[in-house]
């Protein structure tokens, strides 16, 4: 913010005034980054990070994959749906309780984590910050990721 904004005049409505812009749009600037990369795998970006979850931890509860990602129940079903007809993961429901839906890699799904493997350090590439930067912004985006 080009300034503090403590009181309700038009200062407080100003684009550039918005911490919420600029976190925004560096959002999309950088999942846009993902796109070339991720397209010859048939994923989006958002089933990109569902299996990044798979990859560290396989067969999770849904509601794991939904805190882990920050990401709500309706919003993540769709994506295993997706994830699911492409043949990278499956569902099954606990039979002790139903509600209770577990995800897991199927082989293809694990296969796909070697095409994936190169990803991040050709995403980091393209990101012009020092790692001193870097390491800083990461720990700034997850102090306010994990405020409540």
């Amino acid at each position: 913010m080009s300034q503090e904004i403590t009181d309700h005049t038009d200062e407080a409505l100003k684009l550039e005034n918005q911490l919420c812009f600029p976190l925004y749009a560096c959002a999309r600037k950088v999942i846009n980054l993902y796109t070339p990369y991720l397209n010859p795998l048939n994923l989006t970006y958002t089933q990109y990070i569902v299996l990044l979850v798979l990859w560290e931890q396989d067969n999770v509860k849904v509601g794991t994959l939904c805190e882990k990602l920050h990401l709500d129940n309706g919003t993540v079903t769709p994506l295993l749906k997706k994830l699911e007809e492409k043949g990278f993961v499956e569902r099954k429901r606990y039979a002790k309780d139903e509600r209770v839906v577990f995800v897991k890699l199927t082989k293809k799904g694990r296969d796909l984590k070697e095409k994936a493997r190169e990803i991040p350090i050709k995403v980091s590439s393209c990101i012009k910050l020092e790692p001193e930067q870097v390491t800083d912004l990461y720990q700034v985006l997850y102090q306010l990721l994990n405020q409540e």
